[in-house]
């Protein structure tokens, strides 16, 4: 297991994605409407990762008000992805607070190498998308590679 307060994932999250809602944050404060939001800007998901005391990957996704049919999950070259969207309310009320954020979402990330269709299992329940990575937060031994050539 890794050492306390050392992350072995640093820059694991799609820092695209995090710096998206930082700028969003610090260019609106809490106030979301100060500025329409484009599509380059599309509202992001929270995230929690950690690991658990199985050595697994466990990340956690709030996905409130998206219906599950409307969730996409691949694993593809090593890469993680979910999407989803969640969809506005009609056009034809007056808001009088509109605070939360509404479209297509996308969030990807690259799994530790070693990492198999089968070690990836998700569980979407109350607004909660729970995917855990057997295994994948267990430190990995780098392959050391033979150097060919002859010798001088």
């Amino acid at each position: 297991m890794a050492k306390k307060g050392h992350n072995p994932f640093r820059g694991f999250v799609d820092n695209i994605s995090e710096a998206n809602r930082m700028q969003q944050h610090w260019m609106t404060g809490h106030d979301s409407t100060a500025r329409e939001r484009t599509h380059a800007d599309a509202w992001v998901p929270i995230m929690d990762i950690y690991a658990n005391s199985e050595g697994d990957l466990v990340i956690r996704c709030e996905l409130a008000g998206v219906p599950r049919d409307a969730l996409d999950i691949t694993f593809s070259g090593g890469v993680l992805s979910i999407s989803g969207e969640r969809k506005d309310q009609p056009s034809d009320v007056t808001y009088y607070a509109h605070e939360r954020h509404y479209g297509h979402f996308r969030r990807s990330m690259t799994l530790p190498d070693g990492v198999e269709d089968e070690d990836v299992n998700a569980n979407f329940e109350d607004g909660m998308l729970e995917i855990v990575v057997k295994g994948g937060a267990a430190p990995r031994e780098p392959s050391r590679i033979e150097i060919g050539g002859s010798e001088d």
